[in-house]
C-alpha cells in the first residue's frame, strides 16, 4: 500500500512540475512586430496599426511584394486605419471609421485602397467590392537611405499631415488634411 502511494506521489509530482516547466516557457516574439502610427489633431484621431517586416537582405519590391498585386501594406494582419471624425486623404473625403488599408505597389506609383472589411489575415479574402476608395500616389525615392523595417510614419503640421509609407528606398506620402471642428 505505501508502494503504491508513493508511486501515485511521484506520478502527480511529475506532472505537476512537467506543467509547472511547460507553463514558463516564454513567447517567441513575431519576427514582424506590431506597430502602430498616430496622430491627433483637435478632436480627430487617426491610427494607423500594422505589422512591421523587415528586409532582411531581400529584395523587396517587385519580389517580396510583387507590382500589380493587392499588398496587406505590412505583414501578419491586414493593416488597418482608424478615424475618429471625417479626413481628407488625398483630397478625399474619408468618413469616420476603421478601414483595412491595402496598396498595390508599382515602380512608378502605388494604388492606395481603403477597404470596409476589417479583421483580415493578410490579402488572403480581400474583396474589392467592399472597397470604399481607390486613388493613386506617385513614389518616391528615400533619399539613398534605406529603411530596413516597414515604417509608417505621420508628420503632423497642425491641419495638415503627410503619411508616409517607407520600405527598402521606396517612399509613399499620403497628404492628409484634418477637419476643423464646428
Amino acid at each position: 500500500m505505501v508502494h503504491t502511494i508513493n508511486r501515485i506521489l511521484i506520478v502527480l509530482a511529475v506532472v505537476i512540475l512537467g506543467a509547472d516547466i511547460h507553463a514558463q516557457q516564454a513567447v517567441k516574439p513575431r519576427v514582424s512586430p506590431l506597430a502602430i502610427a498616430a496622430v491627433r489633431y483637435k478632436d480627430t484621431y487617426l491610427k494607423i496599426t500594422y505589422g512591421q517586416p523587415h528586409k532582411r537582405g531581400r529584395e523587396i519590391f517587385g519580389q517580396v511584394v510583387p507590382f500589380g498585386e493587392v499588398w496587406r501594406t505590412g505583414a501578419n494582419e491586414a493593416t488597418e486605419i482608424t478615424l475618429t471624425k471625417d479626413v481628407y486623404l488625398a483630397g478625399r473625403l474619408i468618413p469616420v471609421g476603421t478601414y483595412s488599408l491595402f496598396t498595390i505597389p508599382y515602380p512608378d506609383r502605388w494604388t492606395i485602397i481603403l477597404n470596409r472589411e476589417t479583421g483580415l489575415w493578410g490579402s488572403y479574402n480581400y474583396n474589392q467590392k467592399l472597397d470604399f476608395i481607390r486613388f493613386d500616389i506617385v513614389t518616391a525615392d528615400t533619399g539613398g537611405i534605406p529603411y530596413e523595417a516597414f515604417t509608417i510614419q505621420i508628420d503632423q503640421r497642425n491641419s495638415l499631415a503627410d503619411l508616409i509609407l517607407l520600405w527598402d528606398q521606396t517612399k509613399v506620402i499620403i497628404p492628409v488634411q484634418f477637419i476643423e471642428p464646428k
